[in-house]
């Protein structure tokens, strides 16, 4: 019997847990990623910004998967709720943000790709929404198309700027959803912004492709749009249950200040289930932990406005 038990210790092996000086070295990690970047920031001010109305957000990471589309759908659903009209312009030919809304992308007879290379106007795109106050321009296979399509064309970096400089005065948000990737459809958003917000998952790899993101935006900045800024930054899949998590959040913070949004989205099931029903959190759920955190990162993003 004593053999026998002491057989059942050897085979079952415990999974090792995550040690303190693992999480330590992890974040020493981050760090060393951030300087590397040479990624700072200058002190903080005391006041926030103040951003005119109407604003043009981009939100952009090159890295797939960190929640840029959710974001997008659900930040976009809350200034909503608080009464802002809101403008979702889908960049993406995965088309996303579209049937995260409820807007079939199959077979529209008009869609970004058709402003873009047809140069129709932005209010023929436009699409009502379940949610009052949101709007959105839909995405289309066809637009996987434009990024070599666009290459020969002339003004290629300001297509979208023109097509939003005719609609902006009737929204008061205009938020678009850049693909996941550095070319021309992405340029095309940075472009026409006036802002980017770039989320961020809140583990260490996804912090390598923020340096190269930002060197991108400097240089859209002083060849394209000497008006952009990275402004904001929204740490996202935050699991309090790691010390990882918090570590990432912490050491973005000391970096970056103010830039940072307090609030931090958590990893939610409700958050992954309602684009299937093509819906935002704030109303597949509204009671949410993902409902919350959005509502609060669209107030901080809104204070300063005017």
């Amino acid at each position: 019997m004593l053999v026998f038990r002491r057989r059942i210790r050897q085979s079952v092996r415990v999974p090792r847990p995550v040690r303190h000086r693992d999480a330590v070295r992890s974040c020493r990690r981050t760090e060393n990623l951030l300087s590397e970047y040479d990624i700072h920031t200058e002190s903080p001010e005391p006041a926030p910004p103040v951003h005119q109305l109407p604003r043009v957000i981009a939100l952009a990471n090159q890295k797939g998967g960190v929640g840029k589309t959710t974001t997008t759908v659900n930040l976009g659903a809350a200034l909503a709720e608080m009464g802002l009209r809101t403008l979702i312009i889908d960049l993406d030919p995965q088309g996303n943000a579209s049937t995260g809304l409820g807007i079939e992308n199959r077979g529209l007879e008009h869609s970004m790709y058709h402003v873009l290379m047809h140069e129709e106007p932005l209010e023929n795109v436009v699409e009502p929404t379940d949610v009052r106050n949101l709007f959105v321009a839909p995405a289309s296979l066809d637009l996987a198309g434009a990024e070599i399509e666009l290459v020969p064309a002339f003004s290629r970096e300001q297509r979208l700027k023109r097509a939003i400089e005719a609609v902006r005065d009737d929204y008061d948000y205009v938020l678009i959803d850049c693909p996941p990737s550095l070319g021309l459809l992405t340029v095309n958003g940075l472009a026409a912004a006036g802002e980017v917000l770039v989320p961020i998952q809140c583990e260490y790899y996804a912090l390598e492709g923020l340096g190269q993101l930002l060197r991108n935006v400097d240089l859209v900045k002083r060849n394209l749009n000497p008006t952009l800024e990275m402004s904001t930054i929204l740490c996202v899949m935050y699991d309090a249950r790691t010390k990882l998590s918090g570590q990432v959040v912490s050491e973005v913070r000391e970096h970056f200040g103010e830039k940072v949004l307090k609030s931090v989205i958590p990893r939610s099931v409700r958050l992954s289930e309602a684009p299937s029903f093509g819906q935002p959190i704030t109303t597949f759920d509204p009671t949410s932990r993902g409902a919350i955190a959005y509502r609060d990162a669209a107030r901080e993003v809104h204070h300063g406005s005017i």
